[in-house]
């Protein structure tokens, strides 16, 4: 009997890991490509139209590169896909953000993706917004068209 629990169990366990995989590698398989900035909101306000459109993101699996005009930030990503709303932590491996981690939330639906980030990297934003005076990004991405 002892034996049919821990088989029970394990195989719980596994399915939970399991399933919690599937959803991270259904998300890095749609949010992997070339994004480019739409709009955002850093500590509430707007960014400038000519800063927003000197960012890119390029993001395949868990690795990430951005310009920020001729700046280039590189690094690693973390889902969490079974949180809500579904989280990330993103991981500077090189450039202005080398060993600093922000977490972040992130969505997408079909060419957006919006991804709001804490800045000050103490915890993951709880909503899609950039309140006055925060550390707070709030950026919609739109997929770049091939």
């Amino acid at each position: 009997m002892q034996r049919f629990t821990y088989l029970f169990a394990f195989v719980i366990i596994f399915s939970i890991f399991a399933s919690s995989t599937s959803a991270q590698e259904k998300d890095i398989q749609k949010i992997s490509g070339t994004w480019i900035l739409e709009s955002g909101e850093l500590g509430g306000k707007k960014l400038p139209q000519e800063f927003i459109a000197s960012v890119s993101l390029i993001i395949s699996g868990t690795s990430y590169s951005t310009k920020v005009g001729s700046l280039t930030d590189k690094g690693n990503l973390k889902f969490y896909p079974d949180s809500k709303p579904k989280g990330m932590d993103i991981i500077g491996t090189e450039g202005p953000n080398q060993g600093k981690t922000f977490p972040a939330i992130y969505e997408f639906s079909g060419n957006i993706l919006m991804i709001c980030y804490d800045l000050e990297g103490k915890k993951k934003p709880d909503a899609f917004k950039s309140t006055l005076g925060s550390q707070t990004f709030l950026a919609i991405y739109k997929r770049e068209k091939k």
